[in-house]
């Protein structure tokens, strides 16, 4: 019989053990190197797609209200007790995520694989008694940070479903995803959502300032290994992650999106007439900008169609691009508790060239703003064949605007309605001042062009309200039951804004 010293001794020495560190939630153990991720996709590929089986049932029959019931405990979170400057926490699969990735640690060359384990978590008495068996196990992970205090480790980092992930510039609140790869989006066949199923995420060190995860992609169509590098800024600054994903494909990809972005799209000034809302505006991102291979600085204000819509911006080696929140004021969104004024922006920096092909823009018809309805990603014109490697390489920013670009007249809001005759459609579409737009508007060219229909002359005044300038003008649809139209300003043949962009449909 174990002595009343002893079973003291038992419980002290497994309070002080963290729950994640216990020896039995490690359930294997294997060396681990850069090289070990694109080695599993490479050999992964050359056989046929077998999926990660799914939890048991009663985990995805919870509803919504269920699952709020269990959470992580950030006590138990993963190196929460050591002098590191990364803590994570674990998310359990179940409601929209059925299968699990495997989580895995990596320390001086070895990796860890963790267990599930439901002790981990914290429930309400109001949570079912579930089943685990051998199938179940964690949907993703958090990282957290001391963004601004030493002692306070917050949350600006999230990978959880499929190859979705999210991030935050410190001081801002969540918004847009992104994804490891797009598929077919938008294809009347149906789009294709591969899984990242393993996570090998580093333990940093004390005065690390970047963090690495590791992440194995599957699906049916193709494998892919994944780098990240992690790096958070001051108040005010971004997130910006350094990407390096390599892809093997197991059949032809014709329809292949790199660099995807997803977001809300569901009213502004250009679409506020079809919503009975009290808010002026309500999106998570408000435009897509793009600069392409020849510095051409291209503003295309989103959409929320009445039917799907693609739109496809042809380049070379394109400079970057992104979904941007550009109004920044309470005001312009008059919610308390969304708070979309904070939502990040993400920009796309490509590296070492990524050749010809478009950056598409998906938009899809939305009712409400929990559904994610805008997708913009990089589109090679070439597709990505059996049996080869494809390499992609970039940065993204999670945060404000980009720095770094032409300094010209951004858009700052697009507005569209009828005009008084209420034949006409009105444009009214609002820049930013810059040095060079002289006091006297009339020696600014405007160039005002559309593919179909009616183009007015435009007009161009001084806005007091916005400090910038307005330029306006009406179309005359005739027929059409769609019109692209390009707007900019020019002084003695030189850019002074950038390119808006729009596509009017009925």
């Amino acid at each position: 019989m174990i002595s009343r010293r002893a079973l003291l001794a038992s419980m002290a020495a497994a309070a002080a053990c963290p729950a994640w560190a216990k020896p039995e939630l490690v359930i294997a153990e294997a060396p681990f190197t850069p090289d070990t991720v694109v080695d599993m996709a490479r050999t992964l590929a050359q056989s046929a797609y077998e999926p990660v089986p799914q939890i048991p049932q009663e985990w995805l029959d919870l509803t919504y209200d269920q699952f709020a019931h269990i959470w992580f405990d950030p006590r138990n979170g993963i190196w929460v007790d050591e002098d590191r400057p990364l803590k994570m926490d674990l998310f359990n699969a179940g409601l929209y995520v059925p299968r699990p990735a495997q989580v895995n640690l990596v320390e001086d060359g070895m990796a860890k694989t963790l267990g599930f384990d439901i002790n981990l978590f914290d429930t309400t008495d109001e949570f079912p008694d579930l089943p685990i068996g051998d199938t179940m196990g964690y949907s993703g992970f958090r990282l957290r940070a001391a963004l601004n205090r030493p002692d306070i480790f917050e949350e600006f980092v999230v990978f959880q479903g499929a190859s979705y992930f999210r991030a935050i510039g410190n001081g801002q609140t969540y918004g847009l995803s992104a994804r490891g790869l797009a598929l077919r989006t938008g294809d009347p066949n149906g789009e294709e959502f591969p899984d990242f199923t393993k996570f090998w995420i580093e333990a940093a060190k004390p005065g690390d300032t970047e963090y690495v995860v590791h992440a194995l992609l599957d699906g049916p169509s193709t494998t892919g290994a994944y780098t990240f590098r992690i790096g958070h800024g001051d108040v005010g600054e971004s997130t910006v992650m350094e990407v390096d994903a390599t892809l093997f494909p197991r059949v032809d990809l014709m329809h292949v999106g790199v660099g995807p972005l997803t977001s809300m799209f569901l009213f502004d000034e250009t679409n506020r007439n079809r919503f009975d809302d009290f808010r002026p505006a309500v999106h998570d991102s408000e435009g897509l900008l793009i600069l392409n291979g020849n510095g051409e600085k291209i503003w295309r204000p989103l959409a929320n169609p009445t039917r799907v819509q693609v739109s496809s911006f042809t380049d070379m080696d394109p400079q970057g691009f992104g979904l941007m929140q550009r109004n920044r004021t309470a005001d312009d969104y008059a919610d308390l508790e969304a708070h979309y004024e904070s939502r990040p922006s993400l920009w796309i920096t490509p590296k070492d060239g990524w050749g010809k092909g478009v950056v598409e823009l998906v938009e899809i018809p939305a009712d409400k703003e929990i559904y994610d309805n805008i997708v913009a990603y990089w589109r090679p014109s070439e597709p990505l064949m059996t049996g080869s490697e494809h390499r992609f390489s970039y940065t993204m920013a999670w945060g404000d605007e980009p720095t770094g670009l032409p300094e010209v007249a951004r858009v700052t809001n697009t507005r569209v309605g009828k005009g008084f005759d209420q034949v006409k459609t009105v444009f009214a579409i609002d820049f930013t001042d810059h040095p060079d737009l002289p006091d006297d508007l009339d020696e600014v060219s405007l160039t005002i062009r559309s593919n179909t229909g009616e183009i007015s002359p435009g007009i161009l005044q001084r806005n007091p309200g916005t400090g910038g300038v307005r330029l306006a003008f009406s179309l005359l649809p005739g027929d059409a039951q769609a019109v692209e139209m390009r707007a900019q300003m020019h002084v003695n043949g030189t850019p002074v804004s950038e390119v808006w962009l729009y596509r009017w449909t009925i």
